[in-house]
């Protein structure tokens, strides 16, 4: 067979798998885009919350983990070690609490430890893959947890999916990441998608004992960036020691602790969105 057989016969299997892409997003009313300048800012933490807040509010939610080489919205809503299983209209996603949907490399890995030594034209058709085999089903909400940066994974799915609605970029209150933060957000007007805001984790923590507020890692930077690129600020996530022992564990933080301000504050940054993109109240 020819090299520009072989070719043709890539050319065609590709554009059969963008054309199943996009009939299987076609179910889904809402795609949103999350993604940070840099690593270190919990984004996954912050995706997996808020996909729990918007299923508990009633809407039908799915998350796709697109960040190829460090998976880890399975541990993050308690579905580390499933297994994805083929049903009769492709492959099934894990089902998590509040019946999220979660789609995820780490699922058809041998082990935690084995690596992905892959370059972007692989990376790019794993995901093109993901999103046509996948059985999404009829969806409000589809959350994609994007790497950090701006590269080969956040091309490929404003190039694979034919509408992103919106993208919410997550940063923490250090000006350290002002820069970084500032490109992920110039990155998606540049692709047309529609900033939703921006969230500011690892905010302040509150004392349990005196009620004193401490900003071990500054104040206010991401208001500040939001009002600089003149988008929405979408909400502060306080600090919380259970966050990062409930992450250790493996089991999702805004179910373990629904009551904690950081739940609250999800619930509130769900309420925002569903206002942006709805047009109404969550209630």
């Amino acid at each position: 067979m020819s090299t520009l057989n072989v070719n043709k016969e890539q050319l065609k299997k590709i554009q059969e798998m963008q054309r199943k892409a996009v009939e299987k997003m076609s179910k889904i009313k809402y795609k949103i885009a999350v993604l940070s300048g840099k690593g270190g800012v919990g984004k996954s933490f912050v995706t997996a919350s808020l996909a729990s807040a918007l299923a508990s509010k009633g809407r039908r939610v799915a998350v796709l983990d697109a960040d190829i080489h460090g998976p880890s919205i399975p541990k993050l809503l308690g579905v580390h070690g499933y297994t994805m299983m083929a049903g009769p209209e492709g492959i099934l996603p894990v089902t998590a609490a509040y019946g999220v949907k979660v789609v995820s490399m780490d699922f058809l890995l041998p082990s935690e430890e084995t690596p992905l030594i892959w370059r972007g034209p692989l990376k790019t058709n794993a995901l093109r893959e993901l999103l046509a085999e996948v059985a999404w089903g009829d969806l409000d909400y589809l959350l994609i947890d994007l790497p950090p940066g701006t590269g080969d994974e956040p091309l490929s799915i404003a190039q694979i999916i034919p509408k992103v609605d919106g993208a919410i970029v997550v940063t923490i209150p250090s000006d350290l990441s002002r820069i970084v933060v500032k490109k992920a957000v110039m990155f998606a007007k540049k692709l047309a998608i529609p900033v939703l805001g921006i969230i500011e984790n690892m905010s302040g923590f509150t004392c349990p004992e005196s009620g004193k507020v401490y900003y071990i890692l500054g104040k206010g930077a991401g208001r500040r960036i939001a009002e600089e690129m003149k988008v929405d600020f979408l909400g502060e996530i306080p600090m919380d020691p259970r966050i990062t022992e409930a992450n250790d564990r493996g089991v999702p933080f805004f179910v373990e602790y629904p009551e904690s301000e950081a739940a609250k504050a999800f619930l509130k940054i769900a309420d925002k969105i569903i206002r942006k993109i709805e047009g109404e109240s969550s209630d």
